[in-house]
């Protein structure tokens, strides 16, 4: 069996698998919470983060799922402001913030850039701030935005893999050169980036998922990445349920992140975190679940590879 199917996972292909959105409310966001994490100081601190309300992204990538939560159309003007408010009054005192709105931060039909001024009055007092962004948007706004914050702002970039074949079949639409070039404009403009790597991503065996995730670290720390976030692809968005039931895509298991991380907070390059939610999904032993789960909230936090944990699963 080839390991990519004869047919083109493009944008209509990906949409054609989709379920129903849900219906969302362009004047409150998705969600909003509270999280600790260790800063580059070596500080742990607590973060607010807020899932905003948005248009859906233009890119229609083989492993996103959060076009289920987004708006068909462009939000009024003064929504995104106002879900930031709305979140902030409920959430506790931090320094540091994330504004995640489903796509790009710079998207200018995401995130209206007459709204930069209302975002930034939004958000002061934080110390950092971090946004998301596809390379293609990374430009003019990211400036302009960036002089409107008291704040320092970081962006965040999804890398994804360095496969060379894997990553054209993602329908994301950036090349390796895109995202090195990216990185280096907001380096000299002192703008910090962090770059999320996908673990197992469709196409590749469990061995290869983890070789790759690895070499995606690297790659990313090599253009000057600040930061890097692992995620474990999870199925549910329609075209990975799809591809899983030709068995082109599996989830990654536990062990597996566990691997990657270790690898990453090893180099001491920078720091690496491993996206813990849901968790529960890939885990094939309930015997050492809970454990599993503390040793890598450990390793986010300390920055520390720990002892291994010891169970008769054998990681298997």
């Amino acid at each position: 069996m080839s390991r990519f199917p004869e047919y083109r996972t493009d944008s209509t292909w990906i949409t054609g698998r989709r379920g129903e959105k849900q219906e969302v409310d362009p004047w409150f966001p998705q969600g909003y919470f509270c999280e600790q994490e260790r800063m580059a100081s070596g500080r742990v601190e607590s973060v607010n983060t807020l899932l905003l309300t948005s248009r859906e992204c233009p890119f229609r990538c083989l492993m996103c799922d959060l076009w289920q939560h987004t708006s068909d159309e462009v939000l009024p003007e003064g929504a995104i402001p106002s879900q930031i408010a709305y979140a902030l009054e409920r959430l506790p005192s931090a320094d540091h913030l994330k504004l995640y709105n489903s796509g790009s931060f710079f998207d200018p039909k995401a995130v209206l850039p007459r709204d930069y001024s209302g975002i930034a009055e939004a958000v002061e007092g934080y110390r950092t701030v971090l946004v998301e962004s596809h390379t293609a948007f990374i430009g003019r706004r990211v400036l302009d935005f960036a002089e409107l914050l008291q704040a320092e702002l970081q962006v965040a970039i999804g890398l994804e893999t360095v496969h060379p074949e894997v990553l054209p079949r993602l329908n994301k639409k950036m090349s390796l050169d895109d995202f090195s070039r990216a990185v280096d404009f907001l380096g000299s403009q002192h703008i910090s980036t962090r770059a999320f790597i996908l673990l197992r991503p469709p196409f590749l065996s469990e061995e290869e998922g983890v070789e790759w995730a690895c070499r995606s670290i690297d790659f990313a720390f090599d253009q000057g990445v600040e930061c890097c976030s692992l995620i474990p692809v999870r199925s549910g968005n329609g075209a990975l349920d799809q591809l899983a039931s030709e068995a082109f895509f599996h989830e990654p298991r536990i062990p597996s992140l566990e691997q990657v991380l270790e690898y990453g907070i090893g180099l001491n390059r920078g720091r690496v975190f491993a996206d813990l939610w849901d968790l529960d999904r890939f885990a094939n032993c309930p015997l050492c679940l809970d454990r599993r789960k503390e040793r890598l909230e450990a390793m986010n936090l300390k920055q520390e590879v720990p002892p291994p944990v010891n169970c008769s699963c054998s990681g298997e």
